[in-house]
């Protein structure tokens, strides 16, 4: 895994509009010069725990980029699989693949413009980390879930405890239950690179 300087801006993300402008000039190839390139898999554990913790869809994939995990979800038998992304450019490259039933921008700070509990379950694979989406995007996620609908959540395990997603997984307990948490590694073992040996925790959980 080279010194991408996209994933260094990636990481130094700040704001949504930050984000709309990075993946608009990383869309086109983001796939191979960073996912390829970089052994990254984090959205084949994302798409392959919701499928062991008997996720099934309709499921929204929430932060789909270029729809690398709703591609590994639809390969496991998962679906119809609909997804959202803050980015338009990355959507478009998302909908060249196939595995998407529908495809919308959204911005789950400001709330998915969804019915309550449309989905029977939801995944997110490298969007709630820094810079990205923080601990309060997971109530957009929660919303549009139903009851007993499995939700499994990618969170970059150096940023768990400090970014707040620990207190914000404490803060929701009561509208959730059979909590399960595994740690997995972002990219493949041969990955070189500042960040080769980053590892994410799967969050995953039903709504009560």
């Amino acid at each position: 895994m080279s010194d991408d300087p996209d994933l260094n801006r990636a990481y130094a993300l700040e704001t949504p509009a930050d984000s709309v402008a990075l993946y608009a000039e990383w869309a086109a190839s983001y796939d191979h010069s960073f996912a390829q390139n970089s052994g990254y898999i984090l959205h084949l554990e994302v798409a392959r725990y919701f499928a062991l913790m008997g996720g099934f869809g309709p499921v929204l994939d929430v932060g789909a980029g270029t729809g690398l995990c709703g591609e590994a979800l639809t390969a496991l038998g998962v679906g119809p699989v609909d997804g959202t992304d803050i980015s338009q450019p990355m959507l478009d490259q998302a909908k060249a693949k196939g595995a998407y039933r529908h495809l919308f921008t959204g911005d789950v700070y400001d709330g998915l413009d969804l019915p309550e509990g449309l989905y029977q379950g939801a995944v997110s694979s490298g969007t709630f980390t820094h810079g990205h989406v923080g601990p309060q995007g997971i109530e957009a996620v929660l919303n549009a879930v139903r009851s007993g609908g499995w939700i499994v959540l990618s969170v970059n395990a150096q940023h768990f405890q400090a970014a707040g997603f620990a207190a914000k997984m404490d803060e929701i307990a009561s509208r959730i239950t059979q909590v399960h948490q595994a740690e997995v590694a972002i990219y493949t073992v041969d990955a070189t690179g500042p960040h080769a040996r980053d590892t994410a925790l799967l969050l995953a959980f039903r709504k009560a």
